[in-house]
Order: structure tokens, then C-alpha cells, then sequence
């Protein structure tokens, strides 16, 4: 597959955001829609024309507010594509585009949600509302269909012992900057081409499947326990780890077992899509093009395979 890669080194952070949604949309990830594979309802373009949606309204999250960009890139996605195609992505985007530019992620992520407003909170439940989110379910305090009477921040904290995206809040993104963030940017010690600027171009697609396969090894999905439960959640992550434990042996075995992974999280309706880790991923590479020095590029939207 083609690669754009950007010559501006100053990149904005709207080709940032833009390039994040791209990347983890096009990685051919076990159980995912990419160009080579869709949904009944959901198809790559689907995806790509809600990155290019979302990523100007994004980028305005500092003049927006974390709520509103949350809001608007929900409704503008909405109207573009009539699917919920990035909910969980644009509500962990938003805090990380509104850290301000001169700050790291690390050093600025922790003013941006406790400064977080109830008005945020209430933009947030609308935008959920709005994208209808499956197996949602409902809860005694601060339900989703109901106006929010506390910050965004405090109703978050109120789902993060089931949520990965409302733990990220509570826990100022440590997963994202602490794992995924390094894990990404290390590729290039790991693959040993130090001073090599376009690495991660060359590398992108595996980078990208290897930290879907640890991030499920290590974490449940939470939109798997939501639509499967915990124990079809736990399979999962079973599994993902095999599919680790069997690149030790060497690259057929492990790519053999890949497509068994990938075939069984696609069988029963896609009901075992790990969408969830898919919102961290596009997360964790807006942070290493951020912070983690990892050149700006997209891979182009083709369907000929890569």
C-alpha cells in the first residue's frame, strides 16, 4: 500500500489526530474493519471519511472546550456517515488535543480533566446519546440518559472499574502515554534503525497489529464484556496472548495463527470485535506523533492489500 509521508516537519495537530484515525482504521487487526474487511454496516470508507470529519473539530479543542469538540465531532460524524464510527476514538482524543502544544502529553493531560466542567459532562452525554453506542446497559447513578449533574471527570471515575475509556480519564491516560506511547516510538530502538527517519514507515502495520495483540493479552475489551461478557472477554485475551506466545516460534506459526484469532473474533456476527482497543490505539498514535517523535504520515485508502 502507497505511503504519503508529510515533508513538514512542524505537523499540525489536526494532521496529527487525522493520521492517528487513518493509521489504526487501515492496520489489518484481527476482528476490525479494514480495507479488507467490513461489517454488515460499517466499511473502511466509513472510517475514513469520519477521520478527515472529526480531525479539524479536534484540533479546536483548546478554543471548543473538551465537551463541545466531543459534541460536535460526534454530530459532524453523524451527518457524514449516519454510524457510529468513533465515539470512543473522539472522547479520548479530545483531552489530548486540548493539552496545549508547547506541554507534553505527560506534564499538561492531568490540568485538562480536572479542570473538566459538568458542562462538559452534559456535551459528552449528549454526544453518547447521539452515536448509540451498543450494550450500553443502565446504571443507578449519572445513567447516560439522564442530564449529568457532576464533571465529566467525576461521572467518568463513576464507570472506570468497567470502562477502559472512562479509566484512561481517571487514570490521566496511562495507558495510552505510559504503554502505548512507548511502545510505539520504541519500535525503533527494537528494529535496531536508529537515526533512520522513516522507520515507522516501513514498520507501521506490525507496529500496530503487535500492540492491539499485547493490549489484549493484557486488558479485557471492554466492548467485548459488554456485548459477549467477561468470560467471552477473557477468551480473548487468552487468545491474543497464544498468538504472541506462537511468534516466538517463528513467523508462520504466528501468522497462522493470527488469521485463526482473527476468524473467530469475526464469527458469531462480530460480536467479539475488540472496538474498544481499537479507540486506545488511534490514542496511542496520536501520542507518539505528538510527543514520541514518530514521523506524520497516511497510508493511502486503497483496497489492494499492503
Amino acid at each position: 500500500m502507497p505511503i504519503n509521508l508529510s515533508n513538514d516537519t512542524q505537523n499540525t495537530i489536526e494532521q496529527m489526530l487525522c493520521a492517528a484515525c487513518v493509521l489504526e482504521a487501515t492496520a489489518r487487526k484481527p476482528g476490525n474493519v479494514h480495507p479488507q474487511a467490513s461489517f454488515v454496516d460499517l466499511n473502511y470508507e466509513h472510517f475514513i471519511i469520519s477521520a478527515r470529519t472529526v480531525a479539524p473539530i479536534l484540533a479546536r479543542t483548546r478554543q471548543l472546550g473538551v465537551g463541545r469538540a466531543i459534541y460536535e465531532a460526534v454530530a459532524a460524524t453523524r451527518e457524514r456517515v449516519d454510524r457510529n464510527t468513533n465515539l470512543g476514538i473522539v472522547l479520548l482524543l479530545a483531552p489530548l488535543a486540548a493539552v496545549p502544544a508547547d506541554v507534553r502529553l505527560a506534564n499538561g493531560i492531568s490540568e485538562v480533566l480536572n479542570n473538566l466542567s459538568r458542562d462538559d459532562a452534559d456535551f459528552a452525554y449528549r454526544a453518547i446519546r447521539l452515536a448509540h453506542p451498543g450494550g450500553m446497559g443502565r446504571v443507578a447513578s449519572q445513567d447516560i440518559t439522564q442530564p449529568p449533574t457532576q464533571t465529566l471527570l467525576e461521572v467518568m471515575r463513576l464507570a472506570a472499574d468497567r470502562d477502559q475509556i472512562a479509566r484512561q480519564y481517571v487514570e490521566n491516560f496511562s495507558l495510552v502515554i505510559e504503554f502505548g506511547l512507548p511502545y510505539l516510538t520504541n519500535m525503533l530502538d527494537f528494529e535496531g534503525q536508529a537515526g533512520e527517519p522513516y522507520w515507522f514507515a516501513r514498520q507501521w502495520e506490525s507496529a500496530i497489529v503487535g500492540l492491539q495483540l499485547e493490549l489484549l493479552s493484557r486488558h479485557n475489551d471492554s466492548l467485548v464484556v459488554r456485548k459477549c461478557g467477561l468470560e467471552t472477554a477473557d477468551e480473548v485475551s487468552c487468545r491474543a496472548a497464544a498468538v504472541l506466545n506462537a511468534a516466538q516460534a517463528g513467523t508462520r506459526v504466528a501468522q497462522e495463527e493470527l488469521q485463526a484469532f482473527d476468524h473467530w473474533l469475526r464469527a458469531d456476527g462480530h460480536r467479539r470485535n475488540p472496538g474498544t482497543t481499537a479507540d486506545l490505539i488511534a490514542a496511542m498514535l496520536f501520542a507518539a506523533f505528538r510527543d514520541g517523535g514518530v514521523p506524520v504520515f497516511q497510508a493511502a485508502p486503497q483496497n489492494d492489500g499492503i
